[in-house]
């Protein structure tokens, strides 16, 4: 199998969010895990786990499919890892039967120290309240306790009486994956991201662990570089051809 640093742990944050998704189930078959999300849109990914290649690829694309279709899921995208630690090199896939090429994403890691700073205004709170203080200013009134699922963690930054930037994060054994940062729109470009980043990963430090893993967009990377991530391969998506295109 070819397994980039950090999957265990995103493999394990999507069973720990099935426990907070109606209907949701992670399923690992011999050439992908696949997350079945029927009600949450974004999670419903595969990961390819051998090396990406037309052989192996088409025929777990089509197993993939059928999956999807079992529970009324008609929009997912299919991982295949490479090497590649940039996101403009072109891979090396001419295509894939029935499917589309989408975005690229890279794996971006880094050790954890001790010395790293927490931020009074971060909170812990639900996913779902975290996954809306990327879009929109959530009052403190309307924080939410958090998840009660075990390595699970919702977190927000607090500023002027909401929270205004939001992220959450899995422990896995001595791994911290780091997913779905982002800032409302109107208070970007001033750091909230940064310290949001440091505080989860000082916490992580203390819960003992010593890695973090991510999996970045290209606007997201300068971000993370300047936080000391950086890049050790990289996802190349792929998404089902729309019908018409495939007439």
């Amino acid at each position: 199998m070819y397994r980039h640093a950090g999957e265990d742990t995103l493999v394990a944050s999507w069973r720990a969010l099935a426990q907070l998704s109606p209907g949701a189930d992670v399923t690992e078959l011999d050439t992908t895990v696949v997350a079945l999300f029927p009600s949450w849109a974004a999670l419903n990914n595969a990961i390819l786990l051998d090396a990406p290649s037309r052989d192996a690829a088409a025929p777990a694309a089509a197993e993939v499919a059928r999956l999807y279709e079992a529970v009324d899921v008609p929009t997912w995208a299919l991982w295949l890892p490479t090497p590649l630690t940039d996101l403009d090199t072109p891979d090396g896939m001419s295509g894939v039967e029935g499917l589309t090429r989408d975005t690229t994403t890279l794996v971006m890691t880094r050790t954890l120290e001790p010395s790293l700073p927490s931020h009074p205004a971060v909170a812990r709170t639900s996913i779902q309240v975290a996954t809306r203080a990327t879009d929109e200013p959530v009052p403190i009134s309307e924080l939410s306790e958090p998840d009660d699922v075990p390595g699970l963690a919702g977190w927000v930054l607090l500023l002027d009486g909401a929270a205004v930037a939001g992220a959450w994060s899995c422990l896995h054994g001595t791994d911290c994956g780091l997913y779905a940062v982002g800032t409302v729109p109107g208070w970007r470009r001033r750091g909230l991201a940064a310290a949001l980043v440091r505080h989860v990963l000082a916490d992580a430090w203390c819960r003992g662990a010593r890695t973090a893993s991510l999996q970045s967009t290209r606007m997201g990377q300068p971000l993370y570089e300047s936080l000391g991530f950086a890049a050790v391969g990289r996802y190349d998506e792929w998404v089902p051809t729309p019908a018409a295109a495939t007439l």
